[in-house]
């Protein structure tokens, strides 16, 4: 009688990642941004009306959100 081989459990789901996730455009925009960041010159809020940025993670939505605007590369924001 043969043994049952076992599994490893993970089911693949059937989709592969093909290439880069984000675009050259997307990744120019943040680049863009943090360098506004360590200058100060980069504001959050509507029109940057808001106050300075100082967290890193903050900077770099902000560069992201900038390249869905232009129409860049960039996956789709993750919904609650």
């Amino acid at each position: 009688m043969a043994a049952k081989k076992k599994s490893s459990g993970k089911k693949s789901s059937g989709r592969k990642s093909s290439g880069r996730k984000y675009g050259k455009a997307a990744s120019k925009s943040v680049k863009s941004a943090m360098h506004r960041k360590k200058r100060g010159t980069l504001k959050s809020g509507k029109g940057g009306k808001g106050g300075k940025v100082k967290s890193r993670k903050q900077a770099i939505a902000i560069g992201l959100s900038e390249a869905r605007k232009k129409g860049a590369k960039v996956p789709r924001k993750k919904s609650r």
